[in-house]
């Protein structure tokens, strides 16, 4: 894994490579919340990332989660934890969650 923090200028420098895997496994908007949103993140952080997938059968919705999910750390070097944006039921969280995000990727 990588050793420097998440940060936005190292998602920036990946632009091209996560809207490629955004289309590969069917991601309808990807953004960024978190400590590497607000330019907190220290070394050993991971990335937090709010994801709207597409409209998938069951089996598939399994395969494109677990699929981003691993694509995204091998392309970022760093540790990723995936947020499903329909699947917040904690009003607080998802405030926060709102007031923090960076949208990355929109299809």
């Amino acid at each position: 894994m990588n050793i420097d923090a998440p940060s936005l200028q190292h998602l920036q420098a990946h632009r091209e490579g996560l809207a490629t895997l955004c289309r590969r496994h069917h991601v309808r908007r990807l953004a960024v919340f978190g400590s590497a949103a607000r330019g907190e993140a220290k070394a050993g952080s991971d990335y937090d990332f709010l994801v709207e997938f597409d409209t998938l059968p069951p089996g598939a919705y399994a395969t494109a989660f677990f699929g981003l999910h691993e694509d995204l750390q091998a392309l970022l070097g760093a540790p990723v934890e995936l947020v499903v944006e329909r699947a917040i039921r904690n009003p607080y969280f998802r405030q926060s969650v709102q007031a923090q995000r960076q949208e990355l990727y929109a299809a």
